[in-house]
C-alpha cells in the first residue's frame, strides 16, 4: 500500500498511526518497500494542517476504478493534547473516506492500539460519567455502541479491581518459550525441534539464575510482588525435575502465600499431567491454564494442536481435582476452517465445565505465522463467522455469571474484533489487568520477555495526562533461547542479567521525585 502524509510539520504524529488506520480496511497492509510489489493496493493519502483553533485534515483513498476523498475538523478542547487532536480529525477522515469506498463501518471506529481500556479510564479519571465515557467513545472514535459499552464497564472494573496495586507494587513474568508442536497461527517466540527442546536443561538452569537475580533487585528497589505469571511457549513442557527446580526458585525469591495471583500457564492439555499440578499447587500456584481453542478435533488437527477435545477434557478434570484456586480456559473465534455453529458448540462445552476464567480471543494473523503459508487469504476485513462467535461469546457468558475483565486488541484479527477474558466474580486475571493497562512494573526473565517498567502511580491509579509525564520504558531479554544461552557459563549469564539490572536501577532512580514517585 502506498501511504502518503503531508503535514505542515506544527504538530509532529508519528507515520505509524496512520498504518495502523490503514490496517482498519486492509489488514495486512505493507508499506514502504515491502509494497511496491503489490499493484492492486490502493493509495492513501493524508493531508493535515493546523491552525490556533485546531487541525484540518483531509484523506483520500484512490485505486484504478474509484477516488474518494474527505475532510474532518477537530477543534483544541484543552482536555486533550495537539497530537491527539490531529489524531482525531485524521481519523474522522479517513473512516468517513473508507467507509465511501468499502461500503464497510469498523466497530471500533478509530479507535487504535492493543488496550482500548485504558482510552475509557482516561475518560474516567477525568470525572466523566459512565453514560458520558460511552458518549465520548462514540463520538470521539466512532466505536458502535455495544463496543463502547463493553470497554467503559471492563475500565470500571478494573480501577476498582486495581486500586490497592498501583504504588509500591510490580509483577514478575516468567518465560518457558519452548512447546510441544507449533500452532500455525502462533507467533510467540516458541521452538518445538528436537534440537531447540534438547536446549531446555541449559535453558532452566540460566533462568533459575535471573529469577533469582530479579527477585533480589525487586527486594532492592523495595517493591512487593503483586503477581507472578509463568508463561510461554507451553512451561509444563518441562519435566517434574525442572517444574519443580522453577517453583522452588521463585518461592526462595518471594513469599508465594502474600501474592495476590500465582499463574501457571499450562496451555497445551497433552503436556499436563496429575503430578505436574500436584507440584503446581504444592509450591503456591493459585491460577492455570487449560486451554483448547476449540473443542472441534478437525480443526485442532489443522492448526496445528497436538492433542483432540478428549485429551482436553481429561486434562480439565485434572485441573480441577489438583485444588488450584482458578481454572482459565481460551478459545478462539475465527479460527480457519471453523464456522459460528462449531465456535459456538465448543463455547456451550466449556460454559458447561464452569472454569472460573475464559477467554476468548479473535483469530490474529501474525507475521511470523505458518498459517500465512496459505496466502494473503488469510486475512479478512469482514467476517461474519468471527463476528457472530464473538456477539454470542459475550452475550451467553454475561447470562451464564460470567463478566468482561480485561480487553485487548491487535492488528490483523480478522474483521476488526476484540480479545475478551470474561470471570467469574472473584476470580478476575489480575496478571492480565495489571500488563494490559500498565498498572505497575512487569519486571521479567526468560528468553523473549520483557521488563515493561512503569513509573509507581498513586493511589487512585494517576499517570499520564493530567498529572504529570507518563513514565513507562521496555528494556528486552534476548529474544531467542540461542541468544539468551550465548555464553551459557554462569559468568558471562551474570554479566547479562546484571546489565538489564542496571538499567532497571537507573529507570526508577530517573523517576525519583516525579510526579507519582
Amino acid at each position: 500500500m502506498k501511504l502518503t502524509v503531508e503535514s505542515d510539520g506544527k504538530i509532529k504524529v508519528s507515520e505509524y498511526y496512520f498504518q495502523t488506520l490503514c490496517m482498519i480496511f486492509w489488514p495486512g497492509a505493507k508499506f514502504g518497500a515491502e509494497s511496491e510489489t503489490d499493484a492492486d493496493s490502493p493509495t492513501v493519502k493524508f493531508t493535515i494542517r493546523t491552525d490556533a483553533a485546531g487541525a484540518v485534515a483531509r484523506a483520500t483513498i484512490a485505486d484504478r476504478t474509484n477516488l474518494c476523498s474527505v475532510e474532518r475538523r477537530a477543534d483544541f478542547d484543552g482536555a486533550r493534547s495537539p497530537s491527539m487532536t490531529v489524531k482525531l480529525a485524521a481519523g474522522s477522515a479517513f473512516l468517513a473516506a473508507g467507509e465511501e469506498f468499502l461500503h464497510y463501518s469498523p466497530s471500533w471506529g478509530i479507535l487504535v492500539g492493543v488496550r482500548p481500556a485504558k482510552v475509557a479510564s482516561d475518560f474516567l479519571r477525568r470525572g466523566f460519567s459512565a453514560a458520558k465515557t460511552r458518549a465520548a467513545l462514540r463520538n470521539d472514535y466512532f466505536l458502535y455502541p455495544k463496543k463502547a459499552a463493553l470497554v467503559t464497564e471492563i475500565a470500571q472494573l478494573e480501577a476498582r479491581i486495581s486500586q490497592p496495586y498501583y504504588s509500591g507494587y510490580c509483577s514478575v513474568y516468567i518465560s518457558i518459550p519452548f512447546c510441544p508442536s507449533r500452532c500455525a497461527y502462533c507467533s510467540f517466540v516458541s521452538y518445538t525441534s528436537k534440537k531447540l527442546l534438547d536446549l531446555i536443561p541449559d535453558y532452566v538452569d540460566a533462568l533459575c539464575r535471573e529469577i533469582d537475580s530479579r527477585f533480589a533487585l525487586i527486594r532492592e528497589l523495595g517493591l512487593k510482588v503483586a503477581a507472578v505469571y509463568i508463561g510461554g511457549g507451553t512451561p509444563t513442557i518441562l519435566s517434574d525435575e525442572q517444574l519443580t527446580r522453577v517453583l522452588t526458585h521463585v518461592a526462595a525469591g518471594t513469599d508465594v502465600s502474600s501474592l495476590a495471583e500465582y499463574t501457571l500457564e499450562a496451555g497445551r492439555p497433552d503436556t499436563i499431567t496429575r503430578e505436574k499440578l500436584r507440584i503446581a499447587k504444592r509450591m503456591g500456584v493459585t491460577r492455570i491454564s487449560v486451554n483448547t481453542q476449540t473443542i472441534n478435533d478437525e480443526v485442532l488437527k489443522s492448526i496445528g494442536r497436538s492433542h483432540t477435545a478428549t485429551d482436553f477434557y481429561h486434562a480439565f478434570e485434572l485441573a480441577v481435582n489438583s485444588g488450584i484456586d482458578c481454572i482459565n480456559t481460551d478459545l478462539i473465534a475465527g479460527l480457519p476452517g471453523e464456522n459460528f455453529l462449531s465456535f459456538s458448540k465448543s463455547f456451550d462445552r466449556v460454559l458447561e465445565m464452569r472454569p472460573e476464567n475464559i477467554t476468548v480471543h479473535t483469530f490474529t494473523v501474525k507475521k511470523a505465522s505458518e498459517i500465512l503459508k496459505h496466502g494473503a487469504s488469510v486475512y479478512s476485513r469482514v467476517n461474519k463467522d468471527a463476528g457472530k462467535s464473538v456477539d454470542y461469546s459475550q452475550i451467553r457468558a454475561k447470562a451464564s455469571g460470567y463478566r468482561p475483565y480485561y480487553v485487548y486488541r491487535q492488528k490483523n484479527t480478522v474483521g476488526n474484533y476484540e480479545n475478551v477474558g470474561f470471570a467469574i466474580d472473584g476470580y478476575e486475571g489480575l496478571y492480565n489487568i495489571f500488563m494490559m493497562e500498565e498498572i505497575h512494573s512487569v519486571i521479567s526473565a526468560g528468553a523473549g520477555a520483557v521488563n515493561r517498567l512503569v513509573l509507581p502511580r498513586d493511589c487512585d491509579g494517576n499517570l499520564g495526562e493530567g498529572s504529570g509525564e507518563a513514565k513507562i520504558k521496555r528494556i528486552f531479554n534476548p529474544k531467542y533461547p540461542y541468544e539468551y544461552l550465548k555464553g551459557s557459563d554462569a559468568a558471562s549469564s551474570e554479566r547479562q542479567i546484571e546489565a538489564a539490572n542496571e538499567k532497571i536501577r537507573e529507570f526508577y532512580r530517573e523517576g525519583a521525585g516525579t510526579d507519582g514517585q
